[in-house]
Protein backbone atom coordinates (compact mmCIF):
# COMPACT_ATOMS: atom_id res chain seq x y z
CA UNK A 1 0.00 0.00 0.00
CA UNK A 2 2.74 2.45 0.97
CA UNK A 3 4.66 1.86 -2.26
CA UNK A 4 1.53 2.28 -4.39
CA UNK A 5 0.61 5.53 -2.66
CA UNK A 6 4.13 6.92 -2.92
CA UNK A 7 4.16 6.15 -6.64
CA UNK A 8 0.63 7.44 -7.24
CA UNK A 9 -0.16 10.03 -4.53
CA UNK A 10 -2.64 11.98 -6.62
CA UNK A 11 -4.44 8.82 -7.78
CA UNK A 12 -4.87 7.70 -4.18
CA UNK A 13 -6.15 11.09 -3.06
CA UNK A 14 -8.61 11.21 -5.96
CA UNK A 15 -9.98 7.80 -4.97
CA UNK A 16 -10.62 9.12 -1.45
CA UNK A 17 -12.11 12.31 -2.90
CA UNK A 18 -14.70 10.10 -4.58
CA UNK A 19 -15.29 7.60 -1.76
CA UNK A 20 -15.72 10.20 1.00
CA UNK A 21 -18.54 12.27 -0.56
CA UNK A 22 -20.18 9.08 -1.79
CA UNK A 23 -20.19 7.96 1.85
CA UNK A 24 -21.81 11.26 2.79
CA UNK A 25 -24.57 10.77 0.23
CA UNK A 26 -24.86 7.11 1.27
CA UNK A 27 -25.62 8.21 4.84
CA UNK A 28 -27.99 11.03 3.82
CA UNK A 29 -30.07 8.81 1.51
CA UNK A 30 -29.82 5.56 3.48
CA UNK A 31 -33.39 5.65 4.90
CA UNK A 32 -34.84 6.16 1.42
CA UNK A 33 -33.31 3.15 -0.29
CA UNK A 34 -32.81 0.75 2.63
CA UNK A 35 -36.16 1.14 4.41
CA UNK A 36 -38.10 -0.94 1.87
CA UNK A 37 -35.81 -3.92 2.48
CA UNK A 38 -34.25 -3.61 5.96
CA UNK A 39 -36.14 -0.92 7.91
CA UNK A 40 -34.95 -2.27 11.27
CA UNK A 41 -31.31 -1.64 10.29
CA UNK A 42 -32.25 1.94 9.41
CA UNK A 43 -34.04 2.37 12.73
CA UNK A 44 -31.10 1.11 14.78
CA UNK A 45 -28.75 3.30 12.76
CA UNK A 46 -30.88 6.38 13.52
CA UNK A 47 -31.16 5.59 17.23
CA UNK A 48 -27.42 4.91 17.46
CA UNK A 49 -26.67 8.23 15.82
CA UNK A 50 -29.14 10.04 18.12
CA UNK A 51 -27.37 8.60 21.16
CA UNK A 52 -24.03 9.62 19.66
CA UNK A 53 -25.39 13.14 19.14
CA UNK A 54 -26.61 13.17 22.74
CA UNK A 55 -23.10 12.29 23.85
CA UNK A 56 -21.57 14.99 21.62
CA UNK A 57 -24.00 17.60 22.92
CA UNK A 58 -23.28 16.64 26.52
CA UNK A 59 -19.53 16.93 26.02
CA UNK A 60 -19.88 20.31 24.29
CA UNK A 61 -21.98 21.54 27.22
CA UNK A 62 -19.55 20.26 29.85
CA UNK A 63 -16.35 21.38 28.17
CA UNK A 64 -17.67 24.78 27.11
CA UNK A 65 -18.62 25.39 30.75
CA UNK A 66 -15.19 24.28 31.95
CA UNK A 67 -13.53 26.48 29.33
CA UNK A 68 -15.64 29.48 30.29
CA UNK A 69 -14.61 29.31 33.96
CA UNK A 70 -10.96 28.68 33.07
CA UNK A 71 -11.04 31.61 30.70
CA UNK A 72 -12.59 33.89 33.33
CA UNK A 73 -9.89 32.97 35.83
CA UNK A 74 -6.82 32.90 33.57
CA UNK A 75 -7.73 36.05 31.66
CA UNK A 76 -7.73 37.95 34.95
CA UNK A 77 -4.09 37.14 35.70
CA UNK A 78 -1.29 39.64 35.04
CA UNK A 79 0.57 37.67 32.38
CA UNK A 80 2.91 40.59 31.84
CA UNK A 81 4.23 40.38 35.39
CA UNK A 82 4.33 36.58 35.30
CA UNK A 83 6.24 36.39 32.02
CA UNK A 84 8.69 39.16 32.95
CA UNK A 85 10.06 36.92 35.70
CA UNK A 86 11.23 34.33 33.18
CA UNK A 87 15.01 34.47 32.51
CA UNK A 88 14.65 34.45 28.72
CA UNK A 89 11.87 37.05 28.58
CA UNK A 90 14.07 39.66 26.89
CA UNK A 91 14.95 37.24 24.06
CA UNK A 92 11.43 36.68 22.80
CA UNK A 93 10.04 38.36 19.68
CA UNK A 94 6.55 38.02 18.27
CA UNK A 95 5.69 38.40 14.60
CA UNK A 96 2.18 38.54 13.22
CA UNK A 97 0.94 38.00 9.67
CA UNK A 98 -2.28 39.87 8.91
CA UNK A 99 -3.56 38.34 5.68
CA UNK A 100 -5.93 40.56 3.76
CA UNK A 101 -7.44 40.97 0.33
CA UNK A 102 -9.67 43.89 -0.65
CA UNK A 103 -10.29 44.67 3.01
CA UNK A 104 -11.09 48.30 3.91
CA UNK A 105 -8.38 50.33 5.61
CA UNK A 106 -10.67 50.90 8.60
CA UNK A 107 -10.95 47.18 9.33
CA UNK A 108 -7.20 46.52 9.28
CA UNK A 109 -6.53 49.74 11.19
CA UNK A 110 -8.79 48.48 13.98
CA UNK A 111 -6.83 45.20 14.08
CA UNK A 112 -3.54 47.11 14.31
CA UNK A 113 -4.93 49.42 17.00
CA UNK A 114 -5.72 46.35 19.09
CA UNK A 115 -2.17 45.12 18.53
CA UNK A 116 -0.86 48.51 19.63
CA UNK A 117 -2.58 48.01 23.01
CA UNK A 118 -0.59 44.85 23.81
CA UNK A 119 1.06 44.91 27.23
CA UNK A 120 4.12 43.20 25.72
CA UNK A 121 6.96 45.53 24.54
CA UNK A 122 5.76 46.76 21.16
CA UNK A 123 9.28 47.16 19.81
CA UNK A 124 9.58 43.38 19.95
CA UNK A 125 6.41 42.90 17.91
CA UNK A 126 6.84 42.75 14.14
CA UNK A 127 3.85 43.07 11.81
CA UNK A 128 3.51 41.96 8.19
CA UNK A 129 0.49 43.00 6.16
CA UNK A 130 0.21 40.06 3.77
CA UNK A 131 -1.44 41.33 0.60
CA UNK A 132 -2.08 39.92 -2.84
CA UNK A 133 -0.21 41.37 -5.81
CA UNK A 134 -3.22 40.75 -8.05
CA UNK A 135 -5.18 43.38 -6.12
CA UNK A 136 -3.03 46.05 -7.75
CA UNK A 137 -2.69 49.68 -6.70
CA UNK A 138 -5.42 49.47 -4.06
CA UNK A 139 -3.31 47.08 -2.00
CA UNK A 140 -0.21 49.25 -2.36
CA UNK A 141 -2.12 52.35 -1.30
CA UNK A 142 -3.65 50.56 1.69
CA UNK A 143 -0.23 49.26 2.71
CA UNK A 144 1.31 52.73 2.43
CA UNK A 145 -1.38 54.30 4.61
CA UNK A 146 -1.17 51.68 7.35
CA UNK A 147 2.61 51.28 7.47
CA UNK A 148 3.01 55.07 7.71
CA UNK A 149 0.47 55.24 10.54
CA UNK A 150 2.09 52.48 12.62
CA UNK A 151 5.79 52.67 11.63
CA UNK A 152 6.71 54.18 15.00
CA UNK A 153 4.45 51.88 17.00
CA UNK A 154 5.97 48.45 16.40
CA UNK A 155 9.52 47.23 16.09
CA UNK A 156 8.88 46.69 12.40
CA UNK A 157 5.87 46.85 10.11
CA UNK A 158 5.94 46.04 6.44
CA UNK A 159 3.75 44.74 3.64
CA UNK A 160 4.27 41.82 1.30
CA UNK A 161 2.57 41.38 -2.07
CA UNK A 162 2.07 37.74 -2.88
CA UNK A 163 2.41 37.04 -6.63
CA UNK A 164 0.23 34.42 -8.28
CA UNK A 165 2.69 31.58 -8.82
CA UNK A 166 2.24 28.45 -10.92
CA UNK A 167 0.92 25.49 -8.95
CA UNK A 168 -0.40 27.61 -6.11
CA UNK A 169 -4.02 27.95 -5.01
CA UNK A 170 -5.22 31.46 -4.26
CA UNK A 171 -5.97 31.89 -0.57
CA UNK A 172 -4.66 32.48 2.92
CA UNK A 173 -2.23 29.55 2.85
CA UNK A 174 -0.21 30.62 -0.19
CA UNK A 175 -0.28 34.27 0.91
CA UNK A 176 0.89 33.34 4.43
CA UNK A 177 3.69 31.14 3.07
CA UNK A 178 5.02 34.06 1.02
CA UNK A 179 4.86 36.38 4.03
CA UNK A 180 6.40 33.77 6.34
CA UNK A 181 9.46 33.48 4.12
CA UNK A 182 9.88 37.25 4.15
CA UNK A 183 9.74 37.19 7.95
CA UNK A 184 12.47 34.55 8.06
CA UNK A 185 14.62 36.79 5.87
CA UNK A 186 14.01 39.81 8.12
CA UNK A 187 14.76 37.84 11.30
CA UNK A 188 17.99 36.62 9.74
CA UNK A 189 18.92 40.10 8.58
CA UNK A 190 18.44 41.45 12.11
CA UNK A 191 20.48 38.53 13.52
CA UNK A 192 17.67 37.55 15.90
CA UNK A 193 17.69 33.98 17.21
CA UNK A 194 14.74 32.34 15.41
CA UNK A 195 14.38 29.87 18.29
CA UNK A 196 12.88 32.75 20.29
CA UNK A 197 10.54 34.06 17.60
CA UNK A 198 6.86 33.20 17.39
CA UNK A 199 4.68 33.78 14.36
CA UNK A 200 0.96 34.43 14.61
CA UNK A 201 -1.36 33.87 11.66
CA UNK A 202 -4.32 36.24 11.79
CA UNK A 203 -7.17 37.39 9.62
CA UNK A 204 -7.80 41.03 8.82
CA UNK A 205 -10.48 41.28 11.54
CA UNK A 206 -8.72 39.28 14.29
CA UNK A 207 -8.78 41.40 17.44
CA UNK A 208 -6.19 40.03 19.84
CA UNK A 209 -6.78 40.71 23.54
CA UNK A 210 -4.36 43.02 25.36
CA UNK A 211 -2.62 40.19 27.22
CA UNK A 212 -2.25 37.87 24.26
CA UNK A 213 1.49 38.16 23.63
CA UNK A 214 2.37 38.24 27.34
CA UNK A 215 0.34 35.05 27.85
CA UNK A 216 1.89 33.51 24.74
CA UNK A 217 5.36 34.48 25.98
CA UNK A 218 4.81 32.59 29.22
CA UNK A 219 3.34 29.57 27.48
CA UNK A 220 6.15 29.48 24.95
CA UNK A 221 9.09 29.96 27.31
CA UNK A 222 7.82 27.42 29.85
CA UNK A 223 6.93 24.79 27.25
CA UNK A 224 9.62 22.09 26.93
CA UNK A 225 8.10 21.00 23.59
CA UNK A 226 7.64 24.53 22.21
CA UNK A 227 9.08 23.65 18.81
CA UNK A 228 6.34 21.08 18.25
CA UNK A 229 3.36 23.06 19.42
CA UNK A 230 0.75 25.43 18.07
CA UNK A 231 -0.93 27.89 20.45
CA UNK A 232 -4.57 28.84 20.07
CA UNK A 233 -7.02 31.13 21.83
CA UNK A 234 -10.73 30.60 21.09
CA UNK A 235 -11.83 32.75 18.15
CA UNK A 236 -15.31 34.02 19.03
CA UNK A 237 -17.41 35.65 16.31
CA UNK A 238 -18.70 38.38 18.57
CA UNK A 239 -17.14 41.62 17.29
CA UNK A 240 -20.29 42.68 15.42
CA UNK A 241 -22.72 40.43 17.29
CA UNK A 242 -25.43 43.06 17.76
CA UNK A 243 -25.40 44.25 14.15
CA UNK A 244 -25.81 41.06 12.09
CA UNK A 245 -29.13 39.44 11.03
CA UNK A 246 -30.65 37.01 13.50
CA UNK A 247 -29.89 33.74 11.62
CA UNK A 248 -26.24 34.72 11.17
CA UNK A 249 -26.03 35.76 14.81
CA UNK A 250 -27.31 32.32 15.84
CA UNK A 251 -24.83 30.49 13.62
CA UNK A 252 -21.99 32.67 14.93
CA UNK A 253 -23.07 31.86 18.49
CA UNK A 254 -23.05 28.11 17.88
CA UNK A 255 -19.63 28.30 16.21
CA UNK A 256 -18.25 30.33 19.12
CA UNK A 257 -19.57 27.98 21.80
CA UNK A 258 -18.24 24.89 19.99
CA UNK A 259 -14.83 26.55 19.72
CA UNK A 260 -14.96 27.42 23.41
CA UNK A 261 -15.71 23.79 24.30
CA UNK A 262 -12.81 22.46 22.22
CA UNK A 263 -10.37 24.54 24.25
CA UNK A 264 -10.61 22.17 27.24
CA UNK A 265 -9.99 19.07 25.13
CA UNK A 266 -6.29 19.37 24.24
CA UNK A 267 -6.09 15.79 22.95
CA UNK A 268 -8.46 16.71 20.10
CA UNK A 269 -7.64 20.40 19.85
CA UNK A 270 -6.67 21.72 16.42
CA UNK A 271 -6.38 25.46 15.93
CA UNK A 272 -8.83 27.51 13.87
CA UNK A 273 -8.39 30.82 12.04
CA UNK A 274 -5.96 32.72 14.29
CA UNK A 275 -3.08 30.90 15.98
CA UNK A 276 0.60 31.04 16.90
CA UNK A 277 3.62 28.77 16.55
CA UNK A 278 7.38 29.07 16.67
CA UNK A 279 9.14 30.38 13.58
CA UNK A 280 11.47 27.42 14.02
CA UNK A 281 8.54 24.98 13.62
CA UNK A 282 7.23 26.85 10.60
CA UNK A 283 10.62 26.74 8.89
CA UNK A 284 11.03 23.07 9.77
CA UNK A 285 7.82 22.07 7.98
CA UNK A 286 8.52 24.28 4.95
CA UNK A 287 5.91 26.96 5.75
CA UNK A 288 2.28 26.52 4.70
CA UNK A 289 1.45 24.24 1.79
CA UNK A 290 0.42 26.48 -1.10
CA UNK A 291 -1.91 24.14 -2.99
CA UNK A 292 -4.80 24.14 -0.50
CA UNK A 293 -7.60 26.55 0.55
CA UNK A 294 -8.37 25.97 4.29
CA UNK A 295 -4.98 26.29 5.98
CA UNK A 296 -5.48 26.04 9.76
CA UNK A 297 -6.18 22.31 10.18
CA UNK A 298 -3.98 21.50 7.21
CA UNK A 299 -0.84 23.13 8.64
CA UNK A 300 -1.41 21.17 11.87
CA UNK A 301 -1.63 17.90 9.92
CA UNK A 302 1.36 18.98 7.84
CA UNK A 303 3.43 19.38 11.01
CA UNK A 304 2.04 16.23 12.62
CA UNK A 305 2.96 13.98 9.71
CA UNK A 306 6.45 15.45 9.49
CA UNK A 307 7.35 15.65 13.19
CA UNK A 308 5.09 13.04 14.79
CA UNK A 309 2.89 12.78 17.85
CA UNK A 310 4.67 15.57 19.76
CA UNK A 311 2.77 18.03 17.58
CA UNK A 312 -0.17 19.42 19.55
CA UNK A 313 -2.22 22.57 19.91
CA UNK A 314 -1.89 24.21 23.32
CA UNK A 315 -4.87 26.22 24.60
CA UNK A 316 -4.62 29.90 25.46
CA UNK A 317 -7.47 30.99 27.72
CA UNK A 318 -8.05 34.44 26.27
CA UNK A 319 -10.82 35.29 23.78
CA UNK A 320 -9.91 36.48 20.29
CA UNK A 321 -12.77 38.38 18.70
CA UNK A 322 -13.70 38.35 15.02
CA UNK A 323 -16.61 39.55 12.91
CA UNK A 324 -19.44 37.36 11.77
CA UNK A 325 -20.21 37.85 8.09
CA UNK A 326 -22.50 40.72 7.19
CA UNK A 327 -23.47 42.78 4.16
CA UNK A 328 -25.36 45.89 3.14
CA UNK A 329 -28.41 43.72 2.36
CA UNK A 330 -30.05 40.79 4.09
CA UNK A 331 -29.74 38.59 1.01
CA UNK A 332 -26.08 39.56 0.65
CA UNK A 333 -25.43 38.63 4.28
CA UNK A 334 -27.09 35.26 3.82
CA UNK A 335 -25.10 34.61 0.64
CA UNK A 336 -21.83 35.53 2.37
CA UNK A 337 -22.61 33.28 5.34
CA UNK A 338 -23.38 30.37 3.03
CA UNK A 339 -20.15 30.89 1.08
CA UNK A 340 -18.11 31.13 4.26
CA UNK A 341 -19.48 27.85 5.61
CA UNK A 342 -18.87 26.18 2.26
CA UNK A 343 -15.26 27.36 2.32
CA UNK A 344 -14.83 26.03 5.86
CA UNK A 345 -16.42 22.73 4.84
CA UNK A 346 -13.93 22.54 1.97
CA UNK A 347 -11.58 21.44 4.72
CA UNK A 348 -12.90 17.99 3.75
CA UNK A 349 -9.94 18.05 1.34
CA UNK A 350 -7.75 17.47 4.40
CA UNK A 351 -9.14 13.93 4.66
CA UNK A 352 -7.52 12.53 1.47
CA UNK A 353 -4.28 14.26 2.46
CA UNK A 354 -4.44 12.82 6.00
CA UNK A 355 -5.22 9.29 4.77
CA UNK A 356 -2.35 9.41 2.28
CA UNK A 357 0.01 10.50 5.03
CA UNK A 358 -1.43 7.86 7.37
CA UNK A 359 -0.16 5.10 5.10
CA UNK A 360 3.16 6.73 4.18
CA UNK A 361 4.56 7.81 7.56
CA UNK A 362 5.93 4.66 9.20
CA UNK A 363 8.00 6.79 11.62
CA UNK A 364 4.79 7.73 13.48
CA UNK A 365 3.05 5.22 15.75
CA UNK A 366 -0.24 3.78 14.53
CA UNK A 367 -2.46 4.83 17.47
CA UNK A 368 -1.70 8.59 17.43
CA UNK A 369 -2.11 8.64 13.66
CA UNK A 370 -5.36 6.73 13.83
CA UNK A 371 -6.99 9.07 16.35
CA UNK A 372 -5.87 12.22 14.50
CA UNK A 373 -7.17 10.97 11.17
CA UNK A 374 -10.36 9.58 12.71
CA UNK A 375 -11.12 12.95 14.35
CA UNK A 376 -10.73 14.78 11.03
CA UNK A 377 -12.84 12.18 9.22
CA UNK A 378 -15.55 12.14 11.90
CA UNK A 379 -15.84 15.94 11.88
CA UNK A 380 -16.27 16.18 8.13
CA UNK A 381 -18.79 13.32 7.91
CA UNK A 382 -20.85 14.66 10.82
CA UNK A 383 -21.04 18.15 9.31
CA UNK A 384 -23.26 17.55 6.23
CA UNK A 385 -25.19 14.50 7.48
CA UNK A 386 -26.31 15.27 11.04
CA UNK A 387 -29.27 17.51 10.17
CA UNK A 388 -30.91 14.85 8.00
CA UNK A 389 -30.47 12.04 10.51
CA UNK A 390 -31.67 14.10 13.46
CA UNK A 391 -34.68 15.84 11.94
CA UNK A 392 -36.07 13.80 9.04
CA UNK A 393 -34.88 10.22 9.08
CA UNK A 394 -36.91 8.88 12.02
CA UNK A 395 -40.15 9.38 10.08
CA UNK A 396 -39.00 7.90 6.77
CA UNK A 397 -38.92 4.09 7.44
CA UNK A 398 -42.60 3.96 8.48
CA UNK A 399 -43.66 6.16 5.56
CA UNK A 400 -41.83 4.08 2.98
CA UNK A 401 -42.54 0.68 4.54
CA UNK A 402 -46.12 0.49 5.95
CA UNK A 403 -45.52 -3.06 7.19
CA UNK A 404 -42.66 -1.82 9.36
CA UNK A 405 -44.91 0.95 10.70
CA UNK A 406 -47.11 -1.72 12.33
CA UNK A 407 -44.21 -3.22 14.27
CA UNK A 408 -43.29 -2.08 17.77
CA UNK A 409 -39.97 -0.65 16.60
CA UNK A 410 -41.51 1.09 13.60
CA UNK A 411 -44.32 2.61 15.67
CA UNK A 412 -42.04 3.81 18.45
CA UNK A 413 -39.05 4.97 16.39
CA UNK A 414 -40.16 8.63 16.00
CA UNK A 415 -41.05 8.94 19.69
CA UNK A 416 -37.80 7.30 20.86
CA UNK A 417 -35.74 9.54 18.58
CA UNK A 418 -37.77 12.55 19.71
CA UNK A 419 -37.22 11.69 23.38
CA UNK A 420 -33.45 11.52 22.91
CA UNK A 421 -33.42 14.85 21.08
CA UNK A 422 -35.63 16.42 23.76
CA UNK A 423 -32.98 15.56 26.35
CA UNK A 424 -30.40 17.10 24.05
CA UNK A 425 -32.32 20.36 23.79
CA UNK A 426 -32.14 20.74 27.57
CA UNK A 427 -28.43 21.37 27.18
CA UNK A 428 -29.31 24.49 25.20
CA UNK A 429 -30.16 26.24 28.47
CA UNK A 430 -26.51 26.04 29.50
CA UNK A 431 -25.33 27.21 26.08
CA UNK A 432 -27.73 30.17 26.16
CA UNK A 433 -26.30 31.24 29.52
CA UNK A 434 -22.71 30.86 28.30
CA UNK A 435 -23.54 32.87 25.21
CA UNK A 436 -25.10 35.66 27.29
CA UNK A 437 -22.02 35.86 29.50
CA UNK A 438 -19.46 35.61 26.68
CA UNK A 439 -20.82 38.06 24.11
CA UNK A 440 -20.24 41.83 24.31
CA UNK A 441 -22.71 43.94 26.25
CA UNK A 442 -25.75 45.28 24.47
CA UNK A 443 -25.00 48.68 22.94
CA UNK A 444 -27.42 51.52 23.55
CA UNK A 445 -28.24 51.56 19.84
CA UNK A 446 -29.76 48.07 20.15
CA UNK A 447 -33.27 48.43 21.52
CA UNK A 448 -33.89 46.52 24.73
CA UNK A 449 -37.29 45.62 23.26
CA UNK A 450 -35.47 43.35 20.81
CA UNK A 451 -33.70 41.27 23.47
CA UNK A 452 -36.46 38.59 23.57
CA UNK A 453 -35.32 37.76 20.03
CA UNK A 454 -32.11 36.41 21.57
CA UNK A 455 -34.19 33.60 23.07
CA UNK A 456 -36.56 33.24 20.13
CA UNK A 457 -33.62 32.71 17.76
CA UNK A 458 -32.95 29.27 19.26
CA UNK A 459 -36.27 28.05 17.89
CA UNK A 460 -34.83 28.62 14.44
CA UNK A 461 -31.78 26.46 15.18
CA UNK A 462 -32.81 23.44 13.00
CA UNK A 463 -33.59 25.65 9.98
CA UNK A 464 -30.46 27.77 10.40
CA UNK A 465 -28.32 24.66 10.83
CA UNK A 466 -29.68 23.24 7.59
CA UNK A 467 -29.32 26.38 5.46
CA UNK A 468 -26.02 27.67 6.84
CA UNK A 469 -24.25 24.47 7.86
CA UNK A 470 -25.43 21.15 6.44
CA UNK A 471 -26.38 22.43 2.99
CA UNK A 472 -23.13 24.29 2.21
CA UNK A 473 -21.15 21.36 3.61
CA UNK A 474 -23.10 18.97 1.38
CA UNK A 475 -22.33 21.20 -1.61
CA UNK A 476 -18.62 21.18 -0.70
CA UNK A 477 -18.63 17.37 -0.56
CA UNK A 478 -20.49 17.16 -3.87
CA UNK A 479 -18.04 19.52 -5.54
CA UNK A 480 -15.22 17.31 -4.28
CA UNK A 481 -16.95 14.24 -5.73
CA UNK A 482 -17.34 15.90 -9.12
CA UNK A 483 -13.82 17.31 -9.12
CA UNK A 484 -15.02 20.92 -9.12
CA UNK A 485 -12.41 22.64 -6.99
CA UNK A 486 -13.49 25.44 -4.71
CA UNK A 487 -11.87 28.81 -5.23
CA UNK A 488 -11.06 31.06 -2.30
CA UNK A 489 -13.57 33.89 -1.89
CA UNK A 490 -13.30 36.58 0.75
CA UNK A 491 -16.64 36.82 2.54
CA UNK A 492 -18.06 40.28 3.08
CA UNK A 493 -17.95 41.79 6.56
CA UNK A 494 -19.03 45.34 7.25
Amino acid sequence: MEQFINRNPRVFERIIEIILPLTTWFIVTLPLWLSPFHPAIVAYFILTFDIYFLYKSLTVTIFSTVSYFKLKHLSSLSWKEISQKLPEYSKIYHTIIVTNYKEPVTKIRKTLEYLAKQDFPLKRIFVVLAMEEREGEEAKERAKILTNEFKDTFGWISATFHPQLAGEVIGKASNSAWAGKKISEEIGRRKINSDFVTITSADADSLLPVKYFSYLTHKFLTDPEKYYHFYWAPVLLYSNFWYVPLPIRLQATISSIVRLSSLSRPDNLIQISTYSLSLSLLEKIGYWDTDIVPEDWHVFLQAFFILGEKVKTIPIYLPVSRDAVNSTSLLGAFRSRYEQEKRWAWGVTDVPYALRKFFTTPHISFIPKFFRVFYVLETHLFWPTSFFILTLDASIPALINPVFARTTLGHNLPSMAGFILTITTLFLAVLIILDAKSRPKRPESFSIAKTPLLLFQWILLPLVSFVFSSLPALEAHTRLLLGKRLEYKVTEKI
